[in-house]
């Protein structure tokens, strides 16, 4: 998935202004090594560099980390897949915000992530939880199968675990998880009812692969008007976010 790094930092701040309050949760300590993994375009790496930890941020898309060099050139910022990576035992704590879902294969990551913690490191992240746009979800899918694209349909883009399902996995991985917590968080979107095509356009392209330009169009709109009942607020459009936030501690 190639992201489009200006857009992201325009239209869709939100995922990293959220992401400011997850940082109470990392509280920094000062001189603290800690890594950001899935950082985007780096402003929540920043943060943390400025409260006084010693950051580095890193992500999976080219795009993204070459933006972040631009925005933040102060920032430590490098490609990395979160799944596989090697820097053992190196930090105080790891941070991920709105990323975690995205990665397929969790088992990789949680084993990574452990591994390049000092024991009694943190790690601490906000990601999407069950049910997090679940109804644009079901709305897109509708869509795609009643213009015959059933096999796009189908395509999985995220992992959205519930709580019990994400904590058992961390703890097979050796973590202690001292937090937990699965909540509903409706996200404005920007732009009115061209909300939702933007969204779909910027994180869920991939349902759209192999599908003419001008029919994405229509099949957008279509999709808009399935959720303008549930989405619009007086003119003021949320996506039907759930979160999953949590800290786990690495015992040995």
């Amino acid at each position: 998935m190639k992201w489009n790094a200006e857009l992201y930092d325009d239209k869709h701040a939100f995922v990293f202004q959220f992401g400011e309050n997850v940082l109470e949760l990392l509280d920094v300590k000062t001189g603290e090594r800690i890594l950001d993994i899935g950082c985007g375009t780096g402003y929540l790496t920043q943060q943390i560099q400025n409260q006084g930890g010693l950051a580095k941020g890193t992500d999976y898309s080219p795009e993204m980390i070459a933006q972040a060099k631009v925005n933040y050139p102060d920032v430590d910022f490098a490609v990395a897949d979160a799944s596989n990576f090697s820097e053992d035992g190196q930090y105080d704590a790891i941070f991920s915000n709105a990323a975690l879902h995205w990665i397929h294969n969790q088992d990789g990551m949680m084993q990574s992530v452990y591994n390049a913690l000092k024991p009694g490191g943190r790690f601490v992240a906000e990601m999407g939880g069950k049910g997090n746009v679940a109804k644009l979800i079901a709305a897109t899918q509708q869509v795609l199968v009643q213009h015959g694209y059933a096999e796009q349909a189908k395509t999985q883009i995220w992992y959205f675990p519930s709580l019990g399902e994400y904590t058992s996995r961390l703890e097979k991985h050796g973590f202690r998880v001292t937090f937990a917590v699965h909540f509903d968080r409706k996200t404005p979107l920007q732009d009115g009812d061209q909300g939702v095509a933007k969204w779909i356009k910027m994180f869920g392209s991939q349902y759209f692969t192999g599908i003419p330009e001008a029919e994405q169009t229509q099949l957008l709109q279509e999709i808009t008007a399935i959720l303008e009942p549930h989405y619009n607020e007086n003119g003021q459009w949320y996506a039907d976010y759930k979160r999953l936030r949590f800290i786990a501690i690495k015992e040995q």
